[in-house]
């Protein structure tokens, strides 16, 4: 199996599991692991070993209260029960005798215990094992001790290997029976499932083998929504803007622009902005049982059921898991109840979900009935789209694969430069901040190309440095080809192209700061918890020495703000585990990071995640400020406290907390990041336990609190050195 690539983000570091380097680096040892260690107020990062025989309170974080795996998608995984339920029974009706099983990606070993069960007694596994093969460390550690605490570590040869590192006659004695795997994500590709397959059946299996799934099918449907365009035409929603800044000049087209390829979404959260234009059509199926090729590619002629724009197709897929197709699992959205076998509290996983492929530019018009054509090819981990009409010069797959963007964004990034809203308070901002100054000297401590161009278009006798810390040379290569569409001149603009630092008077030709300004967005921390953009705070401290005694910040101050939130779905699906089809995983709940029913005093950590996009949510309070970060000053600790009242009745599953951007040393311009900004995510602190609040909410059945609670006291610290946040709650 494929390393899944880890983005885990810890209250004071985050940790990348890359998929290059984990794979060069395990040829080295089999008992260690290579992990990206990031300081997020820095951007400096160092590599950190894991070594097999470390214990879990000494792996990497030993002083952390948080843990490793907090952001993974394994503990969600593990919480899906119609998932867990399916893949038991097509493991109960494919395994009815002693035979070798191959579990590729065991995880923590729940299917691997699930073969070696259905095998049956002590006596039958001396004819039958199962061999399990998890190429990430930290995963195999919590796998063993699963295992030792089910009595199923002799049943199960655990390697710690990829499965294309696995040799029969010297890891293993024979070829495979059967195969159980779960090497998915919400395209179906892109953990490497096919090339995976392919040597399974080249090097693993018997030939004709058993496997569990048997068979996964995707579908997709053609919709239009103004929401999904706005997340990646930037050119045709900045034309409306009347700032004059065009991030995608006229016959630059793609020089910004997001990553052609599929992206996850709730889709069911948007459902009343889409409207459907096709039936569901059958795309692609890959079989298990049989070795499946590296590429593939169909065309569909789809008939319109409505008049509309399309600007994207929605895909899902559906998992057959036994021979006979009468188990089955499926990602399907809300809207396609034939194919959803959730139903009820069941119907929310976070591990999977729908994908979004983006028409490019505007979408294409349909009328009734009208046939369009549909192109998809898939290599060994994606899925590609092509969409035209019969009118239309087809436009061929490779070619809209080969467009190379200068710079590639995240399609919320993309709908933030889009934003007339956004962009409006961006304009009067900077406008306000450059009354009165001549000649001023801004830096752009950020990424942001929109507040660089800007800058240059409303003071032509500024001069700017742009830093970039992400962008780099791709920033100003960027910034040179859209100099003159913007109308101002490189010769004013200067980007530190190289990690150096901006701390002397030298690296200002000899000239004060006068406006030291951000949004403030890193790229490539999509991510992150929102106070890791307090990295903007930091910048603005090292740069102290070169201020003006009259500098302006901008922003002047960010506001932590919070709400009190129900989000049931989110909470089922960061719970502890306990048994799952009869296997007790309590092991692994520090590890993976479960927030729910933990005993006292832990608690879980801080989870970045879109609000919007986390199943049914309702606000409990009002919007409180808990702290302020004041910029005009450098870095230091801070704090902060509030008694807060309930507004609604309901259960309390956690808080939301996020920064507001105060632009403007009156208060009067503020950018909020909160839930309803839906470009923005937010940090959510869940509880251990669900509590019942205001007038009605102890009459809840569901609730796990004998009292009803009418406020609640919450506090924060902020820490500097590491850009902890420690977040802490009293209800009374």
């Amino acid at each position: 199996m494929l390393i899944p690539f880890i983005f885990s983000v810890r209250s004071s570091w985050t940790i990348l599991s890359l998929v290059t380097a984990a794979r060069a680096m395990s040829s080295i040892s089999n008992h260690r692991a290579f992990q990206l260690r990031v300081d997020p107020l820095t951007g400096n990062s160092e590599w950190v070993v894991i070594e097999e025989d470390q214990d879990q309170g000494t792996e990497i974080f030993k002083n952390s209260e948080y843990p490793m795996l907090a952001m993974t998608s394994y503990l969600d995984m593990l919480n899906d029960f119609p998932r867990n339920r399916a893949y038991a029974e097509a493991i109960n009706k494919t395994i009815t005798a002693p035979c070798h099983v191959l579990d590729i990606g065991a995880g923590t070993g729940l299917l691997s215990m699930m073969a070696a069960r259905a095998m049956g007694s002590e006596a039958s596994m001396q004819h039958g094992k199962v061999t399990a093969c998890e190429s990430y460390l930290p995963m195999v550690k919590i796998m063993r001790r699963v295992m030792r605490l089910n009595g199923m570590e002799k049943k199960i040869n655990l390697f710690n290997k990829r499965s294309d590192e696995l040799k029969v006659g010297v890891d293993i004695s024979s070829p495979a029976d059967v195969l159980v795997s779960e090497i998915l994500d919400s395209e179906l590709l892109g953990e490497g499932l096919i090339p995976s397959l392919q040597h399974a059946h080249d090097m693993l299996l018997v030939e004709n083998p058993s496997t569990v799934p048997y068979r996964a099918t995707t579908y997709g449907q053609l919709v239009e929504s103004s929401f999904l365009w706005r997340l990646h035409d930037l050119h045709n929603n900045e034309v409306k803007a009347s700032d004059g800044v065009r991030l995608v000049p006229t016959g630059v087209d793609t020089i910004l622009g997001v990553k052609p390829q599929q992206y996850a979404y709730h889709c069911d959260a948007i459902e009343k902005e889409i409207k459907l234009l096709s039936e569901p059509f059958k795309i692609f199926e890959i079989d298990f049982w049989k070795r499946p090729d590296s590429r593939g590619e169909t065309q569909l002629s789809i008939k319109a059921t409505n008049d509309g724009q399309v600007h994207a197709v929605v895909s899902w897929w559906v998992l057959q898991l036994d021979r006979e197709g009468t188990i089955f699992y499926s990602t399907a959205p809300r809207w396609i109840s034939s194919q959803n076998n959730k139903t009820g509290d069941e119907g929310w996983c976070d591990h999977w979900k729908q994908c979004v492929w983006f028409v490019p530019g505007q979408g294409i018009p349909v009328s009734n009935d009208e046939e369009v054509h549909l192109q998809a090819v898939h290599d060994e981990t994606s899925i590609s789209y092509n969409l035209y009409k019969q009118s239309q010069t087809e436009i061929k797959m490779h070619d809209i694969k080969g467009v190379d963007s200068l710079l590639l964004l995240s399609p919320e990034r993309i709908a933030i430069y889009g934003n007339d809203v956004w962009r409006r308070i961006m304009l009067t901002a900077i406008r306000n901040a450059l009354k009165g100054r001549i000649d001023p000297l801004c830096v752009v401590a950020d990424d942001s190309v929109f507040l660089t161009i800007l800058v240059a278009q409303l003071s032509n006798t500024s001069n700017i440095i742009s830093l970039f810390p992400g962008l780099r040379a791709k920033g100003a290569q960027y910034l040179q080809a859209v100099a003159d569409a913007n109308g101002f001149s490189m010769d004013r603009v200067q980007v530190l192209e190289k990690k150096q630092s901006l701390s002397s008077m030298l690296d200002t030709n000899h000239k004060k700061v006068d406006l030291l300004i951000g949004e403030p967005f890193y790229t490539g921390t999509e991510g992150m918890l929102p106070w890791h953009n307090l990295r903007f705070w930091k910048e603005r401290t090292m740069l102290n020495s070169v201020l003006s005694e009259d500098a302006l910040i901008m922003p002047c101050k960010g506001v932590l703000k919070a709400c009190a939130m129900s989000l049931p779905d989110l909470w089922s699906s960061r719970r502890c585990l306990d048994k799952i089809e009869g296997f007790d995983h309590s092991v692994a709940n520090t590890t993976l990071g479960a927030c729910g029913e933990l005993p006292s005093p832990q608690e879980g950590p801080c989870l970045p995640c879109f609000v919007w996009q986390s199943g049914k949510y309702k606000k409990l309070s009002s919007v409180f400020t808990i702290m302020e970060f004041d910029f005009s000053k450098p870095i230091s600790p801070c704090s902060g406290q509030i008694k807060v009242e309930f507004d609604e009745p309901g259960m309390c599953h956690g808080f939301a907390l996020w920064i507001d951007w105060v632009m403007d040393l009156e208060n009067s311009i503020v950018l909020s990041t909160g839930p309803e900004e839906r470009y923005w995510k937010q940090g959510v602190k869940l509880l251990a336990k669900p509590v019942a609040v205001g007038i009605e909410g102890s009459s809840s059945s569901s609730s796990s609190s004998s009292e009803c609670c009418d406020a609640v006291v919450m506090e924060a610290w902020f820490e500097p050195s590491n850009g902890e946040l420690i977040v802490k709650h009293v209800f009374s």
